[in-house]
Parts: C-alpha cells; sequence; structure tokens
C-alpha cells in the first residue's frame, strides 16, 4: 500500500463530490487536519473508518487502499463482451458492460466465464413468426436450473430471468447474429451463437 496513492484518490473523491476536507472529517467524525494528514500521503484513515469512508466516496474499499481506480479495458462498445455476476446467496444477476467490482450479500462476486453449450446445456432455437423462440430440455428443478437466458448482440442485450419448475421459454425479437447465454445453478454460464 501507497500512503501518497491512497492520499490521492481520497483526495480526487472528495474533490469530485464538491466538499472540502472539513465536509468530509464531518461526515467521518474525524478532524479535518485527520483528512488532511491522509491526503498528503502522512497516514491511512483507521480501518474502523474505510467502510464508511467507502460509502461516502462511492469507492470500493480495495481502491482506497489500491490508491487508484480501474480504467477498465474498453470493449468499443461490443455487448457480446459484456461481464455477467450471479450472487450464490440470492441469485441476483448483474450485468456490467466493462470491468467491475461487484458485491451483493456482503461478498466480492468474480465475473462468470462462459464455456461453450453442449448437450443439456445447448438452448433449442427456432423462428416462429419473425422471433426467436428458445427453449431448453434443461432440468428445471428447484435446486438445479437455469437462471437466466441472455441473448447479446454487438449493440444490446436482453435478459429473461427464468424461474425453477416452470419451462423454460424466451421469445427474442428475430435479429441477424448473437449470442445466447444460459447461466445453470450448478455448472454456470454456457453460450452458443445464434
Amino acid at each position: 500500500m501507497d500512503m501518497e496513492k491512497t492520499g490521492s484518490i481520497i483526495q480526487q473523491m472528495r474533490r469530485e463530490k464538491g466538499w472540502t476536507q472539513k465536509d468530509l472529517a464531518d461526515r467521518l467524525q474525524v478532524s479535518d487536519r485527520t483528512v488532511s494528514k491522509w491526503e498528503r500521503g502522512a497516514g491511512y484513515p483507521d480501518v474502523s473508518l474505510l467502510p464508511e469512508l467507502s460509502f461516502l466516496l462511492g469507492v470500493h474499499i480495495e481502491d482506497i487502499l489500491a490508491g487508484g481506480l480501474d480504467a477498465g479495458d474498453l470493449t468499443g462498445g461490443n455487448m457480446k463482451k459484456t461481464n455477467y455476476f450471479v450472487c450464490p446467496s440470492c441469485g441476483n444477476i448483474s450485468v456490467c458492460t466493462g470491468s467491475a467490482s461487484v458485491a451483493c450479500c456482503g461478498r466480492k462476486l468474480d465475473p462468470l466465464t462462459a464455456g461453450k453449450a453442449a448437450g443439456e446445456h445447448m438452448m433449442i432455437c427456432e423462428k416462429i413468426d419473425g422471433e426467436l423462440y428458445v427453449s431448453s430440455n434443461h432440468p428445471m428443478y428447484k435446486d438445479h436450473s437455469i437462471s437466466f437466458v441472455a441473448f447479446a448482440t454487438g449493440d444490446q442485450i436482453q435478459v429473461f430471468k427464468q424461474y425453477p419448475e416452470w419451462a423454460l421459454q424466451a421469445r427474442i425479437a428475430n435479429r441477424r447474429h448473437g449470442m445466447l447465454l444460459s447461466f445453470c445453478t450448478e455448472h454456470g454460464l454456457f453460450y452458443q451463437n445464434v
């Protein structure tokens, strides 16, 4: 950890909020001298203050301690390169078009890595009435099912939440080409080109 980098990110984020050192100090119930000390790189915030400091500045604790924000790799706006995150506790789905740090239910989530769909993870795609009708032979049990299906083209993503014990069905407006993704609650994320 570098005290100067940490101080620099605190100062940068405080200024983006339009706050003085005293404004931030008052919110944290510390002195403005303490905030000045951090920003000059003469010390770190106390560990007990990090969650509140993170919340106030809108920056993850890891980024404060690392002293910088990841700019993220540009994907050129191609939605096919989107990252998907699923919380193992509540099943919440998060989608990010670039690099991100995502947390849910008190834990940091890693982006899912998609494997090529095969067998029961291969979605059945039929063109019906100008739409792509997606279904599956995958089991849809309470503890083993497809949680969501997403269709990504170069400029758009459609996400369809699926429910256990219901037949998997999704109707997608017909586009030329795209990537169909599905998330199995036991085996992870899969893709197939459509």
